[in-house]
């Protein structure tokens, strides 16, 4: 029987493979887990084969489909509202000075969300008599805290819309979320026109912990600002910033998840890459008693 012309071959029918590419195959077998993908990635890195930015941003996929809003949620605490149960003249002035694009708006207290107020259409304030904030407010998105990040990203791109009002179990307001918190799990830090870099910035005091005071940081902070801010005494002579001191005592790129006691002093590792640090979780040990004799 005569074979038949590739023009009569199924069109699904796979391709020969040489001998060396079944040889290939048996020794180096496909993936079987996501663990055995990104060691494969790693390997390829190192030899070479695909840059840091490109292993960086396969590992922030692989973290995005991990990560619910809770992770990386703005806390309640921490975000900016405006009250429109107040005069626009008492709010407005904050807006100018936190130039977000977008402002949850509430009505008397922070679980009261209404809408989402855009910071352009305030310019009809200075334009019209008869300004109405109520009437300029979108609709706001709710979503749990359990929600996981890829998919809250394929909501965002489906319904155009760029920030969710994250809410705990009983319904209260716990955070918000952004398009943009939720891109730079996988290509990093973005920053426009409206980000700056203020040392005040670097350090943010988030509550109590277990053992006292924790505090958010940024990898990048200095250790001399880091030592004047929480009472440290952490040595610059080697290392010039916070993630380069973890990184320096763990021996490797700190990843995300990692815990380290420096002194009396703890580092949580909050986000990083293939890279470097880029934010820590910081919290002060209560000291251990000298035993004497």
């Amino acid at each position: 029987m005569q074979d038949l012309p590739s023009s009569a071959k199924p069109p699904d029918a796979k391709p020969h493979r040489s001998l060396f590419e079944r040889l290939t195959a048996l020794i180096s077998p496909e993936p079987e887990n996501r663990g055995e993908l990104l060691e494969i990635l790693n390997d390829a890195h190192e030899r070479n084969l695909i840059d840091a930015d490109a292993l960086s941003m396969i590992e922030g996929v692989f973290q995005v489909s991990d990560l619910s809003a809770r992770d990386i949620m703005v806390p309640r605490s921490q975000t900016d509202v405006v009250d429109i149960a107040k005069p626009i003249e008492e709010w407005l002035p904050m807006v100018l000075k936190t130039a977000h694009s977008r402002f949850p708006a509430v009505e008397g207290e922070r679980d009261k969300v209404v809408g989402i107020l855009l910071a352009k259409d305030l310019l009809r304030y200075y334009a019209e008599d008869a300004f109405d904030v109520r009437d300029m407010l979108r609709p706001a998105v709710f979503i749990p805290e359990s929600k996981r990040l890829n998919v809250l990203l394929r909501d965002f791109r489906a319904n155009r819309n760029h920030m969710a009002i994250v809410v705990d179990e009983y319904g209260g307001v716990a955070g918000l979320i952004t398009i943009e918190d939720v891109l730079e799990q996988i290509v990093g830090d973005i920053e426009d026109e409206y980000d700056f870099d203020e040392e005040e910035d670097n350090i943010l005091a988030i509550g109590e912990g277990e053992h006292g005071p924790r505090w958010r940081v940024k990898a990048l902070t200095e250790i001399e600002q880091f030592n004047d801010t929480l009472g440290t005494q952490f040595s610059d002579e080697d290392v010039d910033t916070i993630g380069g001191l973890v990184a320096n005592h763990l021996g490797r790129v700190p990843h995300k998840g990692d815990s380290i006691d420096i002194g009396t002093t703890r580092f949580e590792v909050l986000r990083a890459d293939a890279r470097q640090v880029h934010v820590l979780l910081v919290e002060k040990l209560p000291e251990i008693p000298e035993q004497t004799a």
